[in-house]
């Protein structure tokens, strides 16, 4: 009797394990979002509470409370907005042509076995160079400061999309390749139906990645290089010792990241709606 009631345990399956449902739940896109928002606005929140009881106890031009900052950004809003629109379109001409160009020497150092390894070179001796040093040699070598802050914006960004490019190339499945290589394609097919869609996704990783980095970096090249922007109205603002103009500057280069960022999400969600979302219990 016990042997037959070992044989059939040992022949029956075992149940099936279930996770607990904190750890089984999937977060749905929408909920991640909601849940992002929050965190986001308790993170503002947190950060004003923390400036309003510093301005208690220090004096105003080291710490002014949220309040006049607030009154200095209407004020800044309603007589500078010509510098605002200035370095967004700086910003935007920049990020443009540095993806399509970073594209397009990506792919060539990722297909050309002539070509191909002496621009990676020249991409990652570029990396190597300080923003500072392409700031301070585009001072001497042009006179016109849109010149100034478009080469230093190009010289500093395109890397980033030629890199990330050329890894997406390098990541390209064999099994795929060797199956469109079956139908006999040309070499623009190739890049058409088989690379162009499997980089997408890395030119939208690169763009939201150097966003932030890419306004950090027209402040600075404004700053050195040019009367108009924001990077020069910040200039004036801390010579006149107007620290919460300084605060509100930075608290809208904060919300203007923030809106470019979701622009790319959106971009993003619309190019990419064919691609299924992984979804990790």
């Amino acid at each position: 009797m016990k042997q037959a009631e070992l044989r059939a345990a040992a022949g029956a399956k075992p149940a099936p394990r279930t996770l607990p449902a904190s750890v089984a739940m999937v977060r749905t896109p929408k909920v991640r979002d909601r849940s992002d928002l929050k965190a986001l606005t308790v993170v503002v929140v947190l950060i004003c509470a923390a400036m309003e009881v510093a301005s208690w106890y220090v004096p105003d031009y080291v710490m002014p409370s949220p309040v006049v900052i607030a009154k200095a950004l209407g004020q800044l809003l309603t007589t500078d907005l010509l510098h605002v629109a200035i370095t967004l379109g700086r910003l935007c001409v920049a990020i443009v042509f540095s993806a399509v160009a970073g594209v397009v020497i990506g792919l060539l150092m990722g297909t050309s076995k002539r070509v191909g390894p002496y621009l990676k070179a020249l991409v990652v001796v570029d990396t190597g160079i300080p923003a500072l040093s392409w700031m301070l040699l585009a001072v001497f070598w042009f006179k016109d400061p849109e010149a100034r802050i478009f080469f230093i914006l190009t010289v500093i960004l395109l890397p980033f999309y030629a890199l990330n490019v050329y890894e997406g190339v390098r990541a390209l499945s064999t099994d795929w390749v060797d199956m469109l290589e079956s139908f006999r394609p040309s070499r623009w097919q190739m890049l058409r139906y088989l690379v162009a869609p499997h980089i997408v996704p890395y030119i939208f990783l690169t763009t939201k990645s150097v966003i932030g980095y890419a306004i950090r970096m027209v402040i600075f090249a404004e700053l050195v290089a040019s009367a108009f922007g924001i990077g020069s109205r910040m200039s004036f603002a801390q010579s006149t010792f107007r620290i919460d103009q300084v605060l509100a500057w930075t608290f809208l280069l904060v919300v203007l990241n923030l809106v470019i960022q979701w622009l790319a999400a959106l971009a993003e969600t619309h190019f990419l709606g064919w691609r299924k979302e992984a979804k990790v219990r």
